[in-house]
């Protein structure tokens, strides 16, 4: 898109020139996150007027609207839009519509879509305030589907609290729930003190260039006045430090497994995928297109993140006990923390590069990897929802112990929670977790990072223990043998895994449909 021409009637606003301060907006390029800020205000809106018993019919609303917003990405395949773009000096653009936007934008609404098909069952199960559930959903989908199109730090930074600040009352929504309260307090005392470091780093990266755009701040960091380098190089930090918080990295994760926890199930998935996405591509933003001449720096700095966040990941998931209370839930907790480690490995190989084309290749296998494990997690989240609607009537503290039998009992959902166990350990027949993750390795020898190839091998053996652990459970008798028959799971929920475990087994059968992202040029 290019910038305005000034119209005959401009006036002279200063001495040199004549700019147009009237910008036209590329509707088409905006199109997905405003439809689902639309729908987010028709149901606010719609909760006023709605009986109660009504009021289920605002979650295949949402669940509309987010489709609607996943078909709207359709025309802007095939080629780079921009808008917000200034009309004075270099031109330069606050939102563009490219590769890498479309891939991060895909993940997130098509997985607020299926967040939405999981919590229409938990609305009603849970008695979860509709209105409220539904806008503070979609709200937060609407912030993660803008971040990847933000190019410049001011609309970054907006982006990323609109996603995280309805994510805080989701997670407390269960009203006279102390582990809810605990869960939403811990997220938002970490998620404050994140953003107030950004924020930080974000006006000393301001003050040493003079712009927010990334394009422009690339530019003239590596020209920064010498009394201003110090102040340059601290901003960089900072900034960075806040977007490790918010990919739950180690030691910025010690909010993960309580929050996942307090959360309602199908908002704890949201998080481990939606919020894990607005993460990174803010990371990647920054890192990569933003600060690419302190590389140097940051690239060491994010593999030592990527080799500890791996391992402390691992291990606190080994360490979960069969017979714990909530135990599946803190495990996967502890296999996201993990997960985001094996995230991080590319974009580390990244700031070893000095060739851009290189950089993008990395950030194509982050996002590769992304796109896998949102899928397959997804599901697995999906089979542990559904685990509260057995016959058996037992105790619903989601206890490991709880999937023994689950074979027999419901041989649908225990089917698909294996595959996915499967994909998410890199084993056949989960062809795509296992080649998302021989990308991810070669992202690394490639880097000559082969210390870290060497950690995320011995850290994958870690983590074939507890997925095969979990695995085996599904298949042995249970404790106390269900009596009678099983009770069949709500429609939303088998739509959910069904879904899930199709795009999974599709992804295993082509792999190239995600793969491919690790050799294109994304910006």
């Amino acid at each position: 898109m290019t910038a305005p021409t000034p119209s005959p009637g401009t006036h002279d606003l200063a001495a040199g020139g004549a700019h147009s301060l009237v910008q036209s907006v590329d509707w088409v390029a905006v199109a997905p996150p405003v439809i689902v800020a639309l729908a987010a205000l028709a149901v606010l809106v719609a909760d006023l007027f709605l009986t109660e018993r009504r009021k289920s019919l605002l979650g295949p609303l949402s669940a509309a609207a987010l489709a609607l917003s996943l078909l709207a990405l359709l025309p802007l395949t095939g080629g780079r839009r921009a808008t917000f773009c200034t009309t004075a000096g270099p031109r330069a653009c606050s939102y563009v519509v490219d590769t890498f936007t479309l891939s991060i934008q895909l993940l997130v609404l098509g997985a607020a879509l299926v967040t939405a098909l999981l919590s229409m069952t938990a609305v009603a199960q849970e008695r979860l305030p509709a209105g409220e559930f539904w806008f503070l959903l979609l709200s937060s989908a609407c912030g993660a589907a803008l971040l990847p199109a933000a190019r410049d730090l001011a609309t970054l930074v907006v982006a990323l609290e609109v996603a995280s600040l309805p994510a805080f009352a989701l997670v407390g929504l269960r009203r006279g729930s102390r582990l809810s309260s605990e869960a939403a307090l811990k997220f938002f005392l970490s998620s404050v003190t994140a953003t107030a470091v950004m924020l930080l780093g974000v006006s000393f990266v301001y003050a040493a260039t003079g712009s927010m755009h990334l394009e422009t701040v690339a530019e003239r960091l590596p020209h920064t006045d010498s009394r201003l380098g110090t102040l340059a190089a601290a901003g960089v930090a900072l900034t960075l430090i806040g977007f490790a918080f918010k990919t739950a990295a180690a030691p910025f994760h010690f909010w993960v497994p309580d929050t996942y926890v307090g959360a309602p199930v199908p908002v704890a998935a949201y998080l481990s995928v939606v919020g894990k996405a607005a993460g990174f591509s803010g990371l990647i933003l920054v890192a990569v297109r933003g600060f690419p001449s302190y590389a140097h720096a940051w690239g060491p700095a994010l593999a030592v993140l990527a080799a500890l966040t791996m391992t402390v990941g691992n291990l606190g998931a080994l360490r979960q006990r069969t017979d714990r209370a909530h135990g599946a839930v803190r495990l996967l907790a502890w296999s996201s923390v993990g997960q985001a480690g094996y995230l991080l490995v590319p974009l580390a190989a990244a700031g070893h590069h000095d060739h851009q084309g290189h950089r993008d290749a990395a950030v194509g296998a982050t996002v590769a990897y992304a796109l896998m494990y949102a899928v397959v997690n997804l599901g697995a989240f999906a089979v542990v929802a559904a685990l509260r609607h057995r016959g058996d009537d037992s105790a619903q503290d989601g206890r490991l112990d709880q999937y023994r039998g689950l074979a027999r009992s419901h041989p649908f959902a225990a089917a698909a929670l294996a595959f996915f166990l499967l994909c998410l350990a890199g084993l056949p027949p989960g062809i795509i977790g296992l080649f998302a993750k021989v990308t991810v390795f070669s992202a690394a020898v490639d880097a000559g990072l082969g210390w870290l190839a060497v950690v995320m091998a011995v850290n994958v053996v870690i983590a074939l223990v507890y997925y095969l652990t979990w695995l085996a459970l599904l298949f042995r008798p249970a404790v106390q043998p269900t009596a009678g028959r099983a009770r069949r799971l709500p429609l939303p929920l088998t739509v959910t895994i069904a879904l899930t475990g199709v795009l999974a087994l599709a992804l295993s059968g082509a792999p190239q449909l995600v793969l491919g992202f690790a050799a294109t040029t994304l910006f």
